[in-house]
């Protein structure tokens, strides 16, 4: 990493007084000795401790590296392993104070670089992660099974691009073709010649609704996914739009869950 400048003297303070509340005395004394520290700060009280010791490392080193570092090591996600609330509450307090700096400190517990907050209610905001807008809304394991990794890192944008293409790669699996985009759902959704069936079509109202569904997994390409691959990051509206989309796919995989395949899935 290149040199990062050094933080002000109360942005440690707000960053020593958020790790003091993430381990015990034991466990500061523990990172500091792997981190190759001397611990001459003489203060008792954890976070006036993890102060002094950032203060006299910054003005040592002229940049605030071996402070990131500090921080990997101590909210390494291996420590919190089945505490996971645990983990996520230090980082969102953690990164309420890092986005004055115009930082991020991610789930998988790398440092990634944002526009820098000017004020605590719009730092408060940065801080708040996908789980906390997808409260209540189920989303699909079929979603997160193709986009596992870019939620980990909290690359929203990437997340919903591989959960788009998670779902047309589902269809291909029941339809047994290989097309995609709308190209698949024409042929896996045909009004005369089906592949998949959301019900029995026997019906007008259950052809309407055959349709309606198959529109809409067409419009899942057409809206989401080539925006997103055609379109320039920047426009990208983060967790609102992450979290509204993965619901909407959600939904269709919900619907994909009762299709049935048709007679015609085996004739071509």
């Amino acid at each position: 990493m290149s040199a990062v400048p050094c933080f002000p003297a109360s942005l440690l303070e707000g960053l020593a007084k958020v790790l003091g509340e993430c381990g015990s005395g034991t466990d500061i004394s523990r990172i500091i000795a792997s981190c190759g520290w001397e611990d001459d700060s003489g203060e008792s009280t954890k976070w006036k401790r993890l102060y002094a010791l950032f203060m006299a490392r910054q003005s040592q080193d002229r940049c605030a590296n071996h402070i990131l570092s500090f921080i990997r090591t101590f909210l390494s996600p291996s420590r919190f392993v089945g505490r996971q609330d645990e983990f996520d509450a230090h980082r969102r307090e953690l990164n309420a104070v890092l986005a004055f700096a115009g930082l991020d400190f991610g789930a998988d517990g790398e440092f990634r670089p944002v526009k820098a907050a000017k004020t605590i209610p719009e730092a408060e905001e940065r801080a708040r992660v996908l789980r906390s807008k997808l409260h209540g809304r189920p989303i699909h394991p079929e979603v997160t099974r193709y986009c596992r990794a870019e939620l980990l890192q909290e690359n929203y944008f990437h997340a919903v691009f591989e959960a788009v293409k998670g779902l047309f790669q589902r269809i291909r699996e029941m339809s047994g073709l290989s097309l995609d985009g709308a190209a698949l759902v024409d042929k896996a959704f045909s009004s005369e010649r089906p592949h998949l069936a959301f019900n029995t079509l026997r019906t007008e109202t259950e052809q309407s609704e055959h349709k309606g569904f198959a529109m809409l997994l067409k419009g899942a390409h057409g809206a989401i996914r080539n925006p997103i691959a055609h379109g320039p990051k920047i426009l990208w509206q983060g967790e609102d739009d992450a979290a509204d989309y993965l619901t909407f796919l959600s939904m269709l995989h919900r619907k994909l869950d009762n299709c049935v395949p048709t007679d015609f899935g085996g004739r071509g």
